[in-house]
């Protein structure tokens, strides 16, 4: 995959991905979630890099950061998934407003200062 990509192809080309890996279920569970995750990330060669999820009053949400390329052609992604289902929001966390995208690229460095020291 093109490092390069343009961020808005990314998250088109990841949201025509999950069109046929989204559940159908009300609830959605963390497995569930990852499973959706999981398969995007496989299409387009993606890395989970963590996944929780965030209570917002009533209004509950799975949300996942990951990154394509690797080094200084990086591209980090946030998805997110209603708890209570829905569609999975593909976006790049350069683009995103949700709170949690600015500590994508902050996890990513961590993990590659651990692995340098190792």
């Amino acid at each position: 995959m093109d490092a390069q990509l343009d961020e808005k192809a990314l998250e088109s080309t990841l949201a025509e991905s999950l069109d046929d890996l989204a559940p159908d279920t009300k609830t959605v569970s963390e497995d569930e979630f990852a499973e959706v995750v999981g398969g995007a990330l496989e299409a387009v060669g993606g890395t989970l890099l963590f996944k929780m999820r965030v209570e917002n009053g009533e209004n509950g949400e799975h949300v996942a950061a990951a990154c394509i390329g690797d080094a200084g052609n990086r591209q980090f992604l946030l998805l997110t998934l209603p708890t209570s289902g829905g569609a999975l929001k593909v976006e790049t966390a350069a683009r995103s407003t949700n709170p949690v995208a600015g500590i994508a690229a902050a996890y990513a460095g961590l993990m590659d200062a651990f692995k340098t020291a190792a």
